[in-house]
């Protein structure tokens, strides 16, 4: 039994689900300023694919729209918004693997700077019980619009790791981590089988450079 670990964005799903949840917003109304709106949405997400994200400065911006609305309004929108934007772009082959894994016994976890509230539900539709994600804090049943915690970005993700696998009896001994993104070198360098799925351009040469098995599932 072996952990294995899966990063969501472009490599679960081929798309990434916070800047998909933007344009859905905009598609639904929800969004006044659509041209702002998305311009924002836009810039945030080249900022995260440079390897520039400030996660603070996109966590205002992504969360505001979370404290304006109920979280019966939110859970709402979600369930379109799976219907709209995430069913189209659920990966057969990351199912395959995920199966496989749970096939093997190994215990599955994604672990994702994308927040909890939109990234939940995609991970129970492939069936995973274990999530690591940006928390957006909630106090007295209401997003505040701020990060709870520490992001889960770049080392990041082995700051929330850590507590997770003490508190769950889980080791890196034989572990893989599946990502698509050179912001996740740092966990990728830390486990035993590091995978790259429709890896960027940055992340592609490294996998190269360092032998890493490189796949993909689109």
């Amino acid at each position: 039994m072996s952990l294995a670990i899966f990063d969501l964005d472009n490599t679960l799903i081929g798309g990434d689900s916070d800047h998909l949840w933007g344009e859905f917003l905009c598609d639904e109304g929800i969004i006044t300023d659509r041209q702002s709106f998305q311009k924002k949405n836009d810039y945030f997400y080249q900022q995260y694919e440079l390897g520039l994200l400030d996660i603070y400065a996109w966590a205002e911006f992504s969360f505001e729209i979370l404290a304006r609305q109920s979280i019966k309004e939110l859970g709402e929108l979600h369930h379109k918004f799976m219907t709209a934007k995430i069913e189209p772009i659920i990966l057969d082959k990351a199912q395959n693997c995920i199966d496989n894994h749970k096939i093997n016994g190994d215990t599955v976890l994604v672990i994702t700077a994308s927040n909890t509230f939109v990234t939940s539900p995609i991970v129970k539709r492939y069936g995973i019980d274990h999530l690591l994600a940006t928390e957006p804090e909630i106090k007295l049943g209401r997003y505040t619009g701020k990060i709870s915690g520490t992001p889960c970005f770049q080392s990041g993700k082995i700051d929330n790791l850590m507590p997770w696998m003490a508190k769950n009896n889980e080791t890196l001994e034989d572990s893989s981590f599946y990502s698509d993104s050179h912001n996740d070198l740092p966990l990728l360098e830390l486990v035993d089988h590091p995978v790259t799925i429709n890896a960027d351009k940055i992340l592609t040469l490294e996998a190269k450079k360092r032998g890493w098995l490189n796949l993909d599932w689109r």
